[in-house]
């Protein structure tokens, strides 16, 4: 058998130096849901040593996953979101797997009425990329990426949302880690901050970004935030998340940030009564109270 013959790619190597003159300075994109920002901060060296600093939103230029299991509040977030960047004259793709564009639209106009923002100022900023209505946006990588593209160039789109990545690799599970890593690839090189949602198969540890497509989605991304629902249903669970019996909670944790620091914590979440998320305090916030 004959020896494989060495290739070296020389500019694959950097010295940290070159690598952190290209480096973007990381700083919040504020994300639109009450309670979130400050969940994530930067260190910054002081007299007194290095102080924690809210960062005030989602790292620039970070791809974010959102998993759950269904009716936890994912698409909801990710509409905050999107809305949140828009109004900031961000301009959003906003890729719809599982739900057509005019009824994205309704719930866009519904969400932005309920965050107090002029849907009329904010309509031109989103651009919705229809992967729900037509197949080979869905079933063809290249297709979906090659049309992103194209949006970000003519729309000069800074944000990307997918909602969700799970519509993209279903009944294909082994392809999963493949797609996430082409669609990450893809974000990084088009200097993207974006919000992919993940749809969990499992109600196993439901508060780790685990069961989101297997192994795909949390170990290639930048940062996972998990939501699940309970119901209160034992003495135990009323003390501990001051509810009574009977009642539906819902709870939020960010399961990892390579990309800064962040609160480890599980916190109540909230779904108003029209229809906005927000982030409300931790269980050891209420276990102290």
């Amino acid at each position: 058998m004959s020896e494989r013959k060495r290739e070296i790619v020389e500019e694959a190597i950097a010295s940290l130096k070159d690598a952190g003159e290209k480096a973007p300075e990381i700083k919040g994109i504020p994300t639109g849901v009450e309670g979130l920002d400050e969940l994530f901060f930067t260190t910054k060296m002081t007299a007194k040593g290095p102080q924690k600093v809210p960062l005030g939103g989602f790292p620039q230029y970070a791809v974010m996953n959102l998993t759950g299991i269904s009716d936890t509040g994912k698409s909801l977030i990710v509409e905050q979101f999107a809305l949140t960047q828009a109004n900031n004259n961000l301009p959003v793709a906003f890729i719809t797997v599982e739900t057509p564009a005019a009824f994205l639209a309704a719930a866009l106009k519904n969400r932005a009425q309920a965050m107090g923002i002029n849907y009329e100022e904010v309509e031109e900023k989103i651009v919705i990329i229809d992967a729900a209505s037509y197949h080979v946006l869905r079933e063809e990588i290249p297709a979906l990426l090659d049309t992103l593209a194209y949006a970000i160039k003519k729309y000069h789109i800074k944000v990307t949302v997918i909602d969700s990545v799970t519509g993209l690799f279903e009944a294909k599970e082994m392809l999963a880690r493949t797609v996430v890593r082409q669609l990450f690839n893809f974000m990084k090189k088009w200097y993207q901050t974006a919000l992919f949602v993940s749809q969990k198969r499992s109600g196993h540890e439901e508060l780790s970004a685990e069961a989101a497509g297997g192994y795909a989605v949390s170990h290639i991304v930048d940062g996972a935030m998990v939501l699940s629902k309970k119901v209160i249903s034992s003495s135990y669970d009323e003390r501990l998340y001051k509810r009574p019996i009977g009642e539906l909670i819902r709870l939020f944790r960010i399961d990892g940030c390579r990309l800064c620091g962040h609160d480890t914590d599980t916190h109540l979440m909230e779904i108003t009564e029209t229809g906005l998320v927000k982030i409300g305090p931790s269980l050891k916030q209420l276990k102290n109270a």
